[in-house]
């Protein structure tokens, strides 16, 4: 809610998950109290350019257990002497005024606290490359077992093409066994019948000479 002609806090809604709260270039002046009991896990707030004069008015920000940063810079407040160390001192949760700590020290930034969690995000790396990653590898093998598959079914049929050629050879021979046993058995019938014949012939042949 930065320079929106802000003039009090009164009508602040209850935030309680807020962590920042950006309230620069506006004309506040009091009613910081407000602050604790609306939004209690204030960890950042930003009250440059307001009309902030005396200590008595940010004393009321004790009871933001969890802010850790403040900004009151180009506030009348500012001009106080000694005005660094008696915020520190009346304010002993936070770690930084107006962007640096009691050793001067230059508070990071929260754009490049973002910046750092991206790159540690792309260090990581997205999911979506490792899950393209794992398609491109399971095409891999899927050709892989493609492959795999053909040359087994080209291997099979040829077993198969063995087997056959196997097969009719012994069909071929069983064949020319029987048609031996066939030969052998007309040639047994046509033996059987001749000697039939000469059988029925010879009590015949007997009968005329017993006649003669």
């Amino acid at each position: 809610m930065a320079n929106v002609e802000l003039t009090s806090l009164a009508k602040l809604p209850t935030l309680s998950k807020l962590r920042k709260l950006e309230l620069s270039d506006n004309i506040i002046s009091g009613g910081l109290e407000v602050l604790a009991e609306r939004c209690p896990n204030l960890t950042y707030l930003n009250l440059s350019g307001n009309k902030i004069k005396d200590l008595g008015t940010v004393e009321a920000l004790q009871n933001l257990k969890n802010l850790k940063s403040l900004d009151l810079f180009n506030c009348e407040i500012t001009n106080l002497e000694d005005y660094r160390d008696s915020i520190f001192e009346l304010l002993q949760q936070i770690t930084y005024l107006d962007g640096f700590d009691q050793e001067d020290n230059e508070a990071p930034d929260s754009e490049d606290d973002d910046d750092e969690d991206d790159e540690d995000e792309d260090e990581a790396g997205p999911p979506g490359e490792y899950e393209e990653e794992d398609d491109e590898d399971d095409g891999g093998s899927d050709l892989g077992e493609g492959e795999d598959e053909e040359e087994v079914g080209l291997s099979y049929l040829m077993k198969e093409e063995i087997q056959d050629e196997d097969d009719d050879d012994d069909y071929v021979e069983e064949g020319g066994d029987e048609e031996e046993e066939g030969k052998l058995s007309s040639q047994n019938q046509l033996a059987n019948s001749t000697q039939g014949e000469k059988r029925k012939r010879d009590p015949e042949d007997e009968g005329e000479e017993e006649e003669d």
